[in-house]
């Protein structure tokens, strides 16, 4: 196995590596910029290393200052977590060059997934049902107009680098058509340097489901079942759940077979997620894979008993896949509410600043991770995911119950969280029922102070 592994990361992801490492007797080296130095992973880590100013530029995204740290820490891999290089395949090639081994899948893996026109052309010959949409990249206006008339409104722009939610836009006609168009243009440019944009008929009420895969270098793939990822924000995942509720096993099958020969058609290695939008007739279609560890994975460990960080450094060191498809089993039912520092009734404007109390729930079913306590200043440059509450419990309901009690427990201040703001959601009769798309918080609830609309007048 190997002996030290550099995490190139921050925050809640870094200690989550950080505590599967130690159980595995491995080493741990942390990064921070100067406004990390403070952090948990920081004080966690068996040995840490500055690497550069506040901005991400200079620190979390600067190849040439983690691949430093990792020779001045004399380590043999790099795990890069979620977000900021994790699916880079350039970072991922100089990793390689540099005999330092990638936790993750191979460079070429990460360009063809990273790609969304291609992975869309790669799911059509694997027989995995895509979007219908453009069969390539939209040129101009007048293009955008024709193709939007032949798929029939309402219709998605999209960036073909896209992720996070940027690059997205939808249009009902067209003359909105053209707006969507350019500022997904404009959007791509700014977050990916990339413009290149294509265009999906828009799935009407979708749920977003989405199937976790580990795979190996031998061949070997299998799937940890589904995620619920529905309840959302501007296409920013707020609560997750495993198994998703309503999901027949014939449903839940043909999504698993579709994910394999998603992963086969990338010729993926380690762990990775494919994402589906699944419509009310339970019809589904291929959105995008992401190739890194998910923030939710949380939800899929405690369902299966499976530590996919552990798994993904073990796939990396050249072992197989720890148990096979007919192993697996979910028991029960998990969920996590991502407590972001952010204040819902203005706008979800953030709240950095130093936090004065932390009181974090405990007791049986619940996981929280973190990497924030009490005297610790959030810094205002980076994602304001502070925490993540995990609840599991025999069935939805328990669940439900065991996560609002947890919820209850929670005091953190005085900066302002969604703390509250889930505690709405999981009061929410249409989410009790399991009826959640992805226009859950737009149907539910107001756009100012997020107080919930009337069940009367949602119907």
């Amino acid at each position: 196995m190997f002996s030290k592994i550099l995490i190139a990361n921050r925050g809640e992801v870094a200690v989550r590596i950080i505590r599967a490492c130690r159980e595995l007797g491995i080493q741990t080296t942390a990064v921070f910029s100067k406004a990390d130095r403070n952090s948990l992973h920081v004080k966690l880590a068996d040995d840490a290393i500055c690497i550069g100013e506040a901005p991400s530029s200079e620190s979390y995204l600067n190849i040439p200052a983690l691949i430093s740290a990792a020779e001045i820490a004399d380590v043999e891999a790099i795990h890069p977590g979620y977000g900021f290089l994790a699916e880079n395949a350039h970072f991922a090639e100089i990793c390689e060059s540099c005999q330092i081994k990638f936790i993750g899948p191979k460079p070429e893996s990460i360009r063809m997934a990273g790609d969304k026109n291609l992975a869309r052309q790669e799911m059509r010959k694997a027989g995995v049902p895509v979007i219908p949409g453009s069969k390539g990249t939209i040129k101009d206006q007048e293009e955008a107009l024709r193709v939007a008339k032949k798929l029939g409104y309402p219709v998605i722009c999209k960036a073909v680098a896209g992720g996070g939610g940027k690059g997205i836009k939808f249009a009902h006609n067209d003359g909105k058509l053209i707006s969507a168009f350019l500022t997904a243009q404009a959007e791509a440019e700014a977050a990916f340097d990339n413009r290149e944009v294509y265009i999906e008929k828009a799935v009407q009420e979708p749920r977003h489901i989405e199937i976790q895969i580990l795979a190996d270098s031998r061949g070997n793939i299998i799937h940890l079942g589904e995620r619920d990822c529905s309840v959302q924000r501007r296409h920013q995942k707020l609560i997750e759940e495993s198994p998703a509720p309503g999901i027949s096993q014939k449903l839940r099958r043909k999504l698993g077979e579709a994910a394999i020969k998603a992963a086969k058609a990338f010729k993926y290695e380690n762990a990775g997620t494919i994402e589906f939008l699944v419509d009310g007739e339970d019809n589904f279609y291929f959105m995008e894979m992401n190739t890194r560890l998910q923030v939710e994975h949380p939800v899929t460990e405690m369902v299966t008993g499976i530590d996919i960080v552990k798994e993904q450094i073990m796939i990396a060191f050249g072992e197989k896949v720890s148990m096979t498809q007919d192993k697996v089993q979910m028991r029960g039912h998990a969920m996590e509410c991502r407590i972001n520092a952010e204040d819902p009734d203005n706008q979800f404007m953030p709240s950095p600043g130093k936090i004065d109390t932390w009181i974090v729930p405990g007791g049986p079913h619940i996981r929280v991770d973190s990497h924030c306590y009490a005297g610790y200043s959030i810094p205002p440059y980076y994602d304001s995911m502070i925490a993540k509450i995990i609840a599991h419990g025999a069935d939805r309901q328990e669940t439900i119950s065991i996560m609002l009690r947890a919820l209850k427990e929670t005091i953190i201040g005085p900066i302002k969280t969604t703390v509250a703001l889930h505690e709405k959601i999981l009061h929410r009769p249409r989410f009790r029922q399991g009826a959640v798309r992805t226009n859950f918080i737009d149907t539910q609830f107001s756009s100012g102070k997020m107080e919930p609309i009337s069940e009367e007048k949602v119907g």
